[in-house]
């Protein structure tokens, strides 16, 4: 959300948009309510609400809107219905709000909202459903999910996930990247200085380049804070897992190989006492998702899954499974799948 408002403002300052909202859904669509898209008028886009026909109709009535300025809400026929024109077969439809930003006025809005985000702070967007008013901001700690009442769409604005990578080895770098796509601020810390450098991981907002223990006391106030040790060795683990003992954490996840991380927790837990050692978070070690990872990238892949399983509560199953196990597809075969040469999990990196 944050980097979408940053491109929505540099856009701004040259040009109008239509700032195009998924305001509500009915049954299967691609995308959910709150999500967005910029449209500008030589019809490229920032964002999604979920591509196809529909996407393209979006875009279509957008230029429109750019044109008159008139704001204007768009039925997507996804049901595959025969009596209307097919915008696609997902089996819902969606109702998208149209609506033209642009001016100081507009730009000093997203700006706001970009400050907000940035502080940690949250709020609700609101943006009225009729003419004549226009979009503005509400101070909210504890922001309701998107919601549509008769005159007015609210949108949740909460500052974006952290995820702080202990170690900057060869799997942190890839890691780095694929989850600040999925949207998480990327926090990097090694006590080396020519592991942890920002020409190394120019996608993170923060690279501290010092021991973990004075760098946990430098962390800013995160509103979600993620945690990947991807460390050298059992001794970093141990320090690393120590540090975070007055953290609040979402996640905490360790690589490693079974024998390594059955050693790091059996020797964090009997340096704390039983009451802390039950209330301490839970780890997830080995960490990530059993893919069948071996190289960097893959196992980048694989830790960013279980970060998004956590974050969004899902479960991790292969989607197809819920399918196949409640019809038989047509001309449906087994799956050819090579073993996987690791009994659980990602295999150990150094």
């Amino acid at each position: 959300m944050l980097e979408f408002y940053r491109q929505m403002a540099g856009i701004l300052t040259r040009e109008p948009v239509v700032l195009a909202t998924v305001i509500h859904i009915r049954g299967s669509v691609p995308r959910e309510v709150g999500a967005r898209m910029v449209i500008r008028s030589n019809r490229t886009t920032i964002g999604t609400i979920g591509g196809g026909a529909g996407e393209a109709k979006v875009i279509q009535q957008s230029v429109q809107v750019l044109e008159s300025g008139q704001k204007q809400q768009v039925e997507i026929d996804l049901t595959g219905a025969p009596q209307r024109e097919t915008q696609g077969v997902c089996g819902g439809t969606m109702q998208v709000w149209l609506e033209r930003w642009q001016g100081q006025s507009a730009l000093t809005l997203v700006h706001q909202i970009i400050a907000w985000l940035e502080s940690g702070q949250s709020g609700v967007l609101v943006t009225p459903l009729e003419a004549g008013r226009s979009p503005h901001l509400e101070a909210n700690p504890h922001p309701p999910p998107p919601t549509l009442h008769p005159h007015a769409f609210l949108a949740p604005l909460l500052p974006p996930p952290a995820l702080l990578i202990i170690g900057a080895g060869h799997c942190a770098i890839p890691l780095a990247h694929i989850a600040h796509l999925a949207g998480f601020q990327i926090v990097v810390q090694d006590d080396r200085p020519e592991f942890a450098s920002q020409a190394r991981f120019p996608d993170a907002a923060l690279v501290l380049a010092e021991p973990i223990r004075k760098a946990i006391l430098r962390l800013p106030a995160f509103s979600a804070l993620y945690v990947a040790l991807v460390t050298r060795g059992f001794v970093h683990d141990l320090e690393a897992l120590q540090a975070l003992r007055r953290c609040s954490t979402n996640y905490i996840g360790m690589i490693g190989s079974e024998r390594r991380v059955k050693m790091v927790l059996q020797t964090f837990q009997q340096s704390m006492e039983p009451q802390e050692w039950l209330a301490f978070p839970n780890i997830y070690a080995p960490i990530g998702l059993d893919i069948g990872a071996l190289t960097p990238e893959e196992i980048a892949i694989s830790i960013c899954a279980e970060l998004i399983k956590v974050r969004r509560g899902g479960s991790g199953r292969s989607l197809s499974e819920r399918l196949q196990s409640t019809q038989q597809l047509p001309n449906q075969q087994p799956a050819n799948r090579l073993p996987s040469p690791f009994t659980h999990h990602v295999p150990q990196t150094t």
